[in-house]
This record gives C-alpha cells, sequence and structure tokens, in this order.
C-alpha cells in the first residue's frame, strides 16, 4: 500500500449528472484499486444502493456504470493518503477551488460531499451541518452526507443509508 501514497484516481464525470458526489480523498486501497470507495468495510457503496440511487449494490470495480444512472464520483482533494486527517487546511482549500471550477465545467444538478469536516474547512463554512446547504455550488444544489469510511463509528450502514436516501429524494422533487 506504501506504493500508493499521493497517487491519484481518475473522476468518474461527464456533463450534466444529476449528482455528483465528491469524497475527501481517495484511501490508499482505493488509490492501488483505481477505484473510489474501495477499501473493504467503506460504506459508500451499499449507502448508494440501499438510499435508491442505484438498482442493485455495486462493486467498487463497477464505478464506470455511473454516468448512464447519472452519478459520478470525484474527491476534494486528489492526491491519496492512509486517512483523511492527513490532509492540510490548506489542501482542502485548494481542493474547493478546483471542485468548483469542475462543477461549474460539468454542470451536474447536485454536488453532494461526503464528509461534513472537509466541507466545512475547504469552503470556509465552519458551522455546515448535514444536508442541504443553503449556498448552491457554481450553479448546483449543495448537498453534505456522512463520511462512509469505516472509520466513521458515529453512523451505522443503517442510518447512513438514510442518509443517502434523504438526498435521493431531495434530487427527485
Amino acid at each position: 500500500m506504501a506504493a500508493a501514497v499521493d497517487k491519484t484516481l481518475p473522476d468518474v464525470i461527464t456533463a450534466g449528472l444529476d449528482v455528483l458526489f465528491v469524497g475527501i480523498n481517495p484511501g490508499l486501497w482505493s488509490a492501488a484499486t483505481g477505484w473510489h470507495f474501495a477499501r473493504p468495510g467503506n460504506r459508500f457503496w451499499p449507502a448508494l444502493h440501499r438510499g435508491g440511487f442505484t438498482p442493485r449494490l455495486l462493486h467498487p470495480s463497477e464505478q464506470d456504470t455511473l454516468p448512464a444512472l447519472g452519478l459520478g464520483i470525484t474527491n476534494v482533494v486528489a492526491r491519496a493518503s492512509a486517512r483523511a486527517d492527513e490532509l492540510t487546511a490548506a489542501e482542502l482549500v485548494a481542493g474547493a477551488r478546483e471542485l468548483t471550477e469542475k462543477v461549474a465545467r460539468y454542470r451536474p444538478r447536485w454536488v453532494a460531499v461526503v464528509g461534513v469536516t472537509a466541507y466545512r474547512v475547504g469552503f470556509a463554512r465552519p458551522k455546515a451541518t448535514f444536508g442541504r446547504q443553503p449556498e448552491p455550488l457554481a450553479g448546483a444544489q449543495l448537498w453534505v452526507l456522512p463520511n462512509p469510511s469505516g472509520l466513521n463509528a458515529h453512523y451505522t450502514p443503517q442510518t447512513l443509508a438514510a442518509a443517502f436516501a434523504t438526498l435521493r429524494e431531495a434530487t427527485t422533487t
């Protein structure tokens, strides 16, 4: 896994997506495999399915099927690390600027950042909470979801799926 440190992953993105999911940064497992949210124990893919975004549980290796479902994935910070807390505030702020440019270019309807702390730091919103944000991001509606990492013990698979389902409901109205 040490060889995966600082590697980057290509975005799963195309113009006009319904929802662009934004991770904090790739973990080492993801960088080694080339798949977003790939580490066993990461709950992104189950939450995506249980939240109503996919017709079945997808394996991370199936990430390229997402755009056909109107979904995509990118990250606030491109470089891989063992843990998100290894990122600096400057990296998160620079990543937020790059994300804003990417959203302006690809124009998704919704942007869902999965990680409130990264959102708070990167976008200088220290009091941000989960859910719909009052300000759009480059014309897209903005939502903050809990981090699906298995390290986030505050959310069970059930409560994480419920948070994704709430976003799904908002995107269909």
